[in-house]
């Protein structure tokens, strides 16, 4: 019969078939979350990346731009109210001053800029007409059930906006929406993220 290891053992002798950390690694555990912190900051107070960066010892210099890359990049969502404009547009003013070739940059930012046009543009009417068609649907459900129940055909105006099952299926129909433009987003965020 085999020896009983405790899940403490377990633990170490997987971290011995680890290895030691490479100082490139080390240097990335310390200097990627500053970076984080950094577009934080950016996003927040509005420091300057630049000087901000310059700080930092040069070997350092491209760990932190990652990392503020990373957090920036995240930061650009669908514009569902002003506050997501704004905040979309200083993420890519950011994320513009931290890399080098800026005219693939603008290329991408004009495809993104293109998609988030759309979704304001006619994303928001194709919102409304789905959740209007939505409602019809809904409300001729309920007036169908009614009917069945009682054998009378009281057309009645119900509320279905407050139903439960009307808010849930809302939500499905607009995340499925939403996931088209989401979809082009995140392929154009990866295309950024292979830029110098």
């Amino acid at each position: 019969m085999g020896e009983i290891k405790s899940a403490a053992e377990i633990a170490r002798e997987k971290i011995e078939k680890l290895g030691e950390a490479t100082e490139e690694e080390r240097l990335k555990w310390q200097y990627a979350p500053e970076g984080e912190k950094m577009a934080a900051r950016y996003l927040k107070e509005n420091c300057n990346l630049v000087t901000e960066i310059n700080k930092y010892p040069d070997k350092a210099k491209k760990l932190v731009i990652n990392g503020t890359n990373d957090i920036l990049m995240r930061n650009i969502t669908l514009p569902r109210n002003d506050a997501a404009r704004r905040n979309n547009k200083k993420a890519m003013e950011g994320i513009k001053t931290l890399k080098n070739d800026k005219v693939a940059v603008e290329n991408i930012f004009s495809r993104i800029r293109h998609v988030l046009d759309h979704y304001v543009e006619q994303g928001e009417q194709q919102r409304k007409q789905a959740y209007e068609n939505l409602k019809t649907e809904f409300e001729a459900k309920i007036q169908e059930a009614i009917k069945q129940r009682t054998g009378v055909n009281a057309q009645m105006k119900i509320d279905v906006e407050r139903q439960p099952q009307f808010l849930e299926e809302w939500q499905r129909v607009q995340a499925q929406m939403e996931a088209q433009y989401m979809t082009l987003l995140d392929e154009y965020k990866h295309e950024l993220a292979a830029i110098d």
